[in-house]
């Protein structure tokens, strides 16, 4: 069995409202999907997510990363996971190259698990099929009430832990976030988890003295209090506060798994498998995790993840962010959702969903 063609699809929503976190406006949010096909007919499914550079992503598999699969055998995801990467070396170890390896590979072992007939979680380990899952979203842009109102909405909703960004204006008024994230949890009450994601917006001097007049409101975990590359930062936040320090999103590869434990900066780790390099490199990077004792909740795309996390041992959480729901409808056709606060795997082969042809179609016409 070979691959003998590849499809590249772009599917993107304009965001309702007006949402922004604390370096950015939010504006769009989208997918772009990959879809391998065997000479036999069978085809896998990959994704990534783009907020801008979906285009570029596109046109890179189309036009160069494609001549690297077709005619390969499905199930030599290490050689060309390899090969991709070799290829690409000096344009492309990170960013938008990365996210287009990455969902060529989330494709080619989603045709391994078709091939097989075994739902990927199966596949790459088969620890649990129901998964945790919270509720993410809160942006800076939003009133103190807004905020609330939607946290509250998600609590309704069954979501037993919610996420919601601090660093409003750019992380300049720190003072402002310490009161906002109080207000949450007086109106949220003592029995829901509260995470906070600052979105890199802080020093690592204003990150600790937010963490620190945050360390009696019971803050389940400080999301990327630091710029992702500030490593020394980072380690300095973590071994500062009381709070569990969470990042990972903006890694890639093993070897930025690698540097995030060897500078003690993290004690929740959040690759992502659109981004980090696919599910040949988010296993091994959840292997080096376990290896330190850290567990892993990956950031976004849940339909992805829940086959990794259900996995691994290590596997803390998977996270839902609202403002995807609406372009997750558009493509997929009945996915799995959320009850009581927990997502469970589809038993079917693979990734277990299916595209919905027409409105991919209109997309792409």
């Amino acid at each position: 069995m070979k691959i003998d063609n590849i499809d590249v699809y772009l599917v993107s929503t304009a965001v309702k409202g007006n949402i922004a976190d604390s370096t950015r406006q939010v504006e769009s949010v989208g997918y772009v999907i990959v879809r391998l096909t065997t000479d036999t007919g069978l085809t896998g499914i990959g994704l990534t997510y783009h907020e801008v550079g979906g285009e570029g992503i596109r046109q890179l598999i189309l036009k160069n990363l494609s001549t690297r699969v077709i005619g390969k055998d499905p199930f030599d995801t290490e050689a060309i996971w390899e090969d991709m990467i070799n290829y690409m070396r000096g344009v492309g170890r990170k960013g938008l190259a990365f996210c287009a390896l990455s969902a060529i590979d989330i494709a080619l072992w989603d045709l391994k698990g078709k091939i097989v007939g075994l739902p990927l979680y199966k596949l790459l380990g088969g620890y649990r099929k129901k998964i945790p899952v919270y509720a993410s979203g809160g942006w800076t842009s939003y009133t103190p009430d807004q905020l609330v109102a939607e946290l509250q909405g998600m609590v309704a909703d069954g979501y037993k832990v919610v996420k919601f960004k601090v660093g409003v204006k750019e992380g300049k008024c720190p003072e402002e976030d310490i009161e906002r994230v109080k207000y949450v949890r007086k109106k949220l009450g003592p029995n829901i988890g509260i995470m906070i994601d600052a979105n890199n917006a802080y020093q690592a001097s204003t990150a600790i003295r937010v963490g620190r007049q945050l360390e009696d409101s019971n803050i389940y975990l400080f999301e990327e209090p630091v710029i992702a590359d500030d490593m020394e930062g980072l380690a300095h936040v973590r071994a500062s506060i009381n709070i569990p320090i969470a990042t990972g999103e903006h890694e890639y590869t093993k070897y930025g798994m690698r540097d995030l434990l060897l500078n003690k900066a993290v004690d929740i780790v959040q690759f992502d498998v659109t981004r980090c390099g696919g599910i040949t490199e988010w296993m091994k990077m959840a292997a080096i995790a376990q290896a330190w004792n850290v567990v892993v909740a990956p950031h976004c795309m849940d339909y992805m993840h829940m086959h990794l996390v259900g996995a691994i041992p290590n596997g803390l959480m998977l996270e839902r962010i609202l403002t995807f729901e609406p372009v997750s409808e558009l493509v997929f056709v009945d996915p799995p959702q959320p009850k009581d606060g927990f997502l469970e795997i589809p038993d079917k082969p693979g990734l277990g969903l299916t595209l919905n042809e027409e409105n991919i179609k209109k997309f792409n016409e």
